[in-house]
């Protein structure tokens, strides 16, 4: 009788071992399967911000040939670095830019414009005008510089 134990519990030790081998195995399939899909949406999300940084140096060459108004290109690059999330990261080297953006970030377009009244709209133009007047100079050379902005992956 303990001979028969003994050989049950031989193949409970065996079944058991061969069961938790084919769990590790898909474990480590599994982690595979993760592995590969992270770096495929990590190679996505970096052509697509590349795309998005040529984007930006294409406004910022654009301005420079007068294709794009001073106060929309700026308000088009400073979107764009937000959506990287790299506006902390290239302030410094782009302080005017952002200076200008900073102070025109907030001010309606279209539709939300032409509801505002005459005076409000005045002002607003008076407050873009005066800081294109002031860091306009400023803001193209920057743009010149960001036409060759290389910014490494981050990944």
């Amino acid at each position: 009788m303990s001979t028969a134990l003994i050989i049950i519990a031989i193949i409970i030790v065996i079944a058991s071992g061969a069961y938790a081998a084919s769990l590790l195995l898909k474990v480590k399939r599994q982690a595979a399967i993760n592995q590969q899909a992270l770096e495929e949406r990590l190679a996505k999300a970096e052509v697509r911000r590349q795309q998005v940084l040529t984007d930006i140096r294409y406004i910022a060459a654009a301005m420079l040939e007068d294709r794009c108004e001073l106060s929309e290109g700026v308000m088009r690059i400073g979107k764009l670095f937000d959506a990287l999330s790299m506006t902390e990261q290239v302030t410094p080297l782009f302080p005017k830019l952002f200076s200008h953006y900073d102070i025109i970030r907030s001010h309606p377009i279209m539709e939300a414009r032409q509801a505002l009244p005459k005076q409000q709209r005045m002002k607003l133009d008076f407050a873009r005008m005066r800081s294109e007047a002031d860091l306009g100079e400023s803001i193209l050379q920057e743009a010149k510089n960001i036409t060759e902005f290389e910014q490494a992956p981050t990944h």
